[in-house]
């Protein structure tokens, strides 16, 4: 008999090398993704295609390497570092589950899911997750063979899994009517809460950046606020606005938001496009990276596609390179063409390059007041 999910917390992850140029990119940020839910990876399969098997993604023969894989080991969960169409995902449990076992299957985007729902805190950002959970798992895991209720083991299987997936498809539909009805509704009084903001010409800036970049610890600098700061992928999920005064600025809303991650789940963007309004409606982006990691230009570049995606992409931006002490590099600031700061290099942690910072806000806070006035002339 396999041991308990519950009590091993273990995994076998699988990641096929289709080409693509982030691979070990990827697979490092699935291993990091697994550590970050709880789990402890006890072998690693890769593989090479061309393209995904349409029944298996894998291919029969890698499938069958993992099942041996996991039945020599006693492994209770198959991490995929790609999206499972609803069809694979039931195949392959099918596949590696014998009549004495009780493997699961998740893919990535289960995975990241989980990893929210462990994080959220407000209420809005537990509506949010669990809005994007059902959608999700619904098509995924209804059908499947295996019921909800007999899996133990929390990865995958957190936040509405083991109720809200038995109920029929109408009752289904209902629970996602009452979510979204709910984020309108909160997503109305951040509106409000925004509107009384540019009445009293307080200056709004958003924080946003690759997970695990330092955004929460530039915030907790900023702000001297006291929100929950750790090395690890999501360690902010509910986004948290505090007020500050800053000399010759005046006051200015300052917002730390969810980490960016590659292949972020649509579902989930979708899902926390109320909280990203603050991100939407922002007047600078702080867009916070590692300069101690080699990816950042990737990394950079995933952001951007997202902001791009939520409609933030025109908002002005200031790249804030982070973490400058681990390379002993000298803060700094850097203009482009047209005399505005593009570029500060500081340490969030020491507090080294932050009067860099405050003269990028104050020069965002004349910007704003031109335009606003520039517009009045008009």
């Amino acid at each position: 008999m396999q041991q308990d999910a519950a009590d091993s917390g273990t995994a076998v992850l699988v990641s096929i090398n289709f080409g693509e140029n982030d691979y070990s990119e990827s697979l490092a940020e699935l291993r990091l993704l697994a550590e970050t839910a709880g789990v402890r990876t006890l072998a690693v399969v890769e593989g090479k295609r061309q393209h995904p098997d349409a029944a298996l993604f894998a291919g029969s023969g890698k499938v069958q390497e993992i099942a041996e894989i996991v039945e020599r080991m006693e492994v209770p969960l198959v991490i995929f570092n790609h999206d499972l169409s609803p069809a694979q995902m039931r195949n392959l449990t099918a596949k590696l589950n014998t009549p004495d076992s009780n493997v699961r299957v998740i893919d990535r985007t289960m995975l990241i899911l989980d990893i929210f729902a462990q994080r959220a805190q407000s209420h809005e950002g537990k509506v949010q997750v669990e809005l994007a959970q059902l959608k999700y798992l619904a098509t995924r895991l209804v059908g499947q063979g295996v019921g909800m209720g007999q899996q133990k083991f929390a990865v995958g299987a957190r936040g509405p899994g083991e109720t809200k997936l038995e109920l029929d498809r109408r009752k289904l539909d209902k629970r996602v009517h009452l979510l979204k009805e709910r984020l309108e509704k909160l997503k109305h009084q951040r509106a409000v809460q925004r509107r009384a903001r540019s009445r009293a010409d307080v200056l709004s800036v958003s924080i946003v950046g690759y997970t695990n970049a330092g955004k929460s610890t530039l915030f907790n600098r900023l702000t001297r606020a006291d929100v929950y700061v750790a090395d690890q992928l999501f360690a902010t999920l509910d986004t948290t606005s505090r007020r500050m005064f800053t000399e010759g600025v005046g006051e200015i809303v300052v917002s730390d938001t969810v980490g960016f991650i590659r292949h972020l789940p649509h579902s989930l963007v979708a899902a926390f496009r109320s909280t990203l309004e603050e991100t939407i409606q922002a007047d600078l982006l702080l867009h916070v990276v590692d300069a101690n990691n080699t990816n950042r230009d990737d990394q950079i570049a995933e952001v951007n596609k997202v902001l791009e995606e939520i409609g933030a992409a025109d908002i002005p931006q200031v790249l804030v390179f982070n973490k400058i002490d681990l390379q002993d590099v000298p803060p700094s600031v850097q203009r482009d063409d047209y005399g505005r700061i593009a570029r500060i290099f500081l340490s969030a942690k020491s507090g080294a390059g932050l009067d860099g910072l405050q003269l990028a806000l104050a020069e965002a806070k004349v910007a704003r007041q031109t335009v606003e006035a520039t517009g009045q002339t008009d």
